[in-house]
């Protein structure tokens, strides 16, 4: 099982393995205070890419076409946290606000296209 969850929402039983996917440490948040088993910045967007959804200057639609493709060039990081998911669940942990549009979202996407 792979699920997306806001780093502010408390931790569960259930999360399984807690990976934070922003390649910035999320804001107000204590590093001691996250509960996460590790901080996987490889896997998060681009600062380029980030940075050009964030100011709008592309949209959902293509922030996602771009963001599978520096995805497609981290597979093997990839395997290891889908496989992960399959042996102990994965819990996707970002901060954006957006919840429906976001990257943890097309990222987890993308992990169950590995398993």
């Amino acid at each position: 099982m792979i699920q997306c969850k806001r780093v502010y929402d408390a931790p569960e039983a259930s999360d399984g393995y807690r990976v934070l996917v922003d390649r910035l440490w999320p804001r107000g948040v204590k590093k001691e205070s996250l509960v996460q088993d590790e901080w996987c910045k490889t896997l998060a967007p681009s600062a380029e890419l980030r940075k050009a959804f964030h100011g709008e200057v592309i949209d959902f639609a293509s922030f996602s076409q771009h963001y599978r493709k520096e995805l497609d060039a981290q597979r093997e990081e990839g395997k290891r946290l889908a496989k992960m998911a399959d042996e102990k669940g994965l819990t996707l942990l970002y901060a954006a606000k957006n919840t429906r549009q976001n990257h943890a979202q097309v990222l987890a996407e993308w992990l169950e296209h590995l398993r």
